[in-house]
């Protein structure tokens, strides 16, 4: 894997720690949620893997997981300040 790029897999447990530390019950970022984001241009692919699956760098990551928080927190019925 290129330096700085990760897997869906690795990009929802990635956003998945940034979500829970902002809140300590927050749910899970899932391998579908990323693809809902990139669905909704929230999210681009930087570039691919040796088996052509999309990969994410980590600011664009960064990014879609504070764009997406707050709703995502609110619909799982954690208040956000």
């Amino acid at each position: 894997m290129p330096h700085g790029l990760y897997t869906g897999a690795e990009a929802a447990e990635l956003a998945t720690r940034w979500r829970r530390s902002r809140s300590a019950h927050a749910a899970a970022v899932t391998r579908s949620a990323i693809c809902n984001w990139v669905a909704r241009g929230h999210l681009a692919p930087a570039g691919l893997d040796e088996h052509n699956r999309p990969l994410y760098a980590l600011a664009d990551l960064a990014r879609a997981e504070k764009a997406t928080r707050a709703r995502a927190l609110r619909l799982a019925g954690i208040p956000t300040p």
